[in-house]
């Protein structure tokens, strides 16, 4: 994980505001704090910030990145990683690129240069970044995001300038960006959170760019566009098909993400998740004569006080232990006291600059310090559910059909919160949101009323539920 951010001003001196740049790069420590990088243009209206977390190819991965080809110097400042990073480096070289080093930071700076806007259609992976290109007197900056919204990428516009960065914190330490939560911030809060409308934040005028979306910002102006979305398309394959392409796509995706020039570990709940990653992460190892260490979180007195539900209808440990001894791991578990929760949660809140999803947030941010006293990267099975239909909703026809959010399904206690007179419109505002996504939902022609409805149900999923999650697990991990 790492952490960039920028600024452009066609009328400032940015070089004149090093320490507005320098604060912005302290905000992202905890995402990056193995390096900082700072880049300036060469007529000083534009700037680069970047916070690294050393993963692959340490030497030849520093950003921010650049590269001067004819009268066009690219700048690069970039969060995340391409699983498909040697595909496309084939292809580059096979157009004359050259490469220094093996980093995937490098190979995506080429990838803008040589297909400009259409490098995202090429991408296979997480990524937030952005292009600085300076053209004789023009500066332009070109900023995408990954198809699913794995990596944030937050903005404000003024007039004349945009400011960027990964977390909201960072755009709140410029002094151009002003702290103001208004009506609909509050909205959001109280009555949509932990989860989002999409795009917006509780604060006034700091935006995100959606899942798929790119913009470039050039002579004071942000013009937007999606490179992909979902579609609905007929399923013809057959049962053994089915099975077949789903094993080699989720085999594919995972091993992909297995490549580290530091440690890497999983993390195992014992779940079908976790337990086909741990598997399949374990095999690659024992095939490089390794060990793969897989960790769990646990709590004091847990089996104890455990009380089953429709989310976990099971205690972890029985089916870890199982998975553990199966796939030969190393494993590790962290015991947490539930007393050490409550005090993480402040800690946890700023990580994730809102409120979070309360003991899930502090007992995350307690597991995943201990973790990393020993390894930098860890893979999980987090957001499964979301695609793979995990949640009660999904097949409980009661909750299927409950035509609101169905993880949310009553503002009451919410609204006893505010008081009276505090907001108005409550109920409207969820509605609309609830009403936009689904309209949102790619739909087939002649589906029944339950597919169509699943299709929706999947939507809000991977809009709300897993965006919300996806935002927890890149601000704390």
């Amino acid at each position: 994980m790492c952490g960039l951010a920028g600024w452009c001003d066609k009328k400032a001196d940015l070089s004149e505001k090093l320490k507005i740049l320098e604060k912005m790069g302290e905000t992202l420590v905890r995402r990056g704090p193995d390096e900082s990088g700072l880049y300036i243009s060469e007529d000083k209206t534009a700037a680069l910030v970047h916070r690294r977390l050393t993963v692959i190819d340490p030497v030849g991965g520093k950003q921010p990145m650049s590269f001067e080809n004819a009268h066009t110097k690219y700048t690069l400042a970039y969060n995340g990683e391409l699983y498909n990073t040697e595909d496309i480096r084939a292809d580059l070289l096979k157009l004359g690129h050259q490469f220094e080093g093996h980093s995937d930071t490098e190979v995506l700076l080429h990838a803008y240069i040589e297909w400009e806007e259409r490098c995202t259609e090429h991408f296979n992976g997480i990524f937030a970044f952005a292009v600085l290109v300076e053209s004789g007197e023009r500066r332009t900056v070109f900023m995408a995001r990954d198809r699913l919204g794995v990596k944030p990428f937050f903005y404000y516009l003024y007039d004349g300038g945009i400011i960027f960065g990964s977390e909201i914190k960072t755009l709140l330490s410029n002094p151009l960006v002003p702290a103001i939560c208004d009506k609909d911030g509050i909205r959001e809060i109280f009555l949509l959170g932990p989860a989002r409308t999409p795009g917006k934040t509780p604060f006034k005028g700091i935006y995100e760019l959606l899942p798929a979306e790119q913009a470039v910002f050039s002579d004071g102006i942000l013009t937007k566009s999606f490179y992909w979305s979902l579609e609905a398309k007929e399923h013809t394959e057959n049962y053994e098909q089915t099975v077949e392409h789903t094993r080699f796509l989720l085999k594919d995706a995972i091993t992909r993400q297995l490549v580290s020039d530091v440690p890497l570990c999983t993390f195992l709940s014992g779940g079908l998740d976790s337990s086909i990653i741990s598997k399949i992460a374990s095999d690659k190892y024992k095939s490089e004569g390794m060990q793969l260490n897989t960790w769990s979180v646990d709590y004091i007195d847990n089996e104890k006080y455990f009380k089953p539900d429709l989310f976990q209808p099971n205690s972890d440990n029985y089916y870890i232990n199982i998975c553990s001894e199966a796939i030969g791991s190393k494993h590790h578990y962290v015991t947490l006291h539930n007393h050490n929760l409550e005090p993480a949660l402040e800690e946890a809140t700023k990580a994730r600059d809102l409120p979070g999803m309360g003991d899930v947030d502090s007992s995350l941010l307690l597991f995943c310090r201990e973790v990393k006293n020993e390894f930098t990267v860890a893979v999980s099975g987090e957001c499964a559910d979301e695609l793979f239909g995990g949640y009660p909703w999904y097949f409980n026809e009661e909750i299927l059909y409950n035509n609101t959010f169905p993880w949310s399904d009553s503002l009451d206690l919410r609204l006893s919160v505010l008081g009276d007179g505090v907001i108005d419109g409550c109920k409207d505002y969820v509605r609309e949101q609830y009403m936009k996504t689904c309209l949102r939902a790619p739909l087939d022609d002649g589906e029944s009323r339950r597919e169509s409805r699943m299709r929706e149900m999947f939507k809000l999923n991977l809009d709300w539920f897993m965006a919300c999650l996806l935002d927890l697990g890149v601000k704390i991990l």
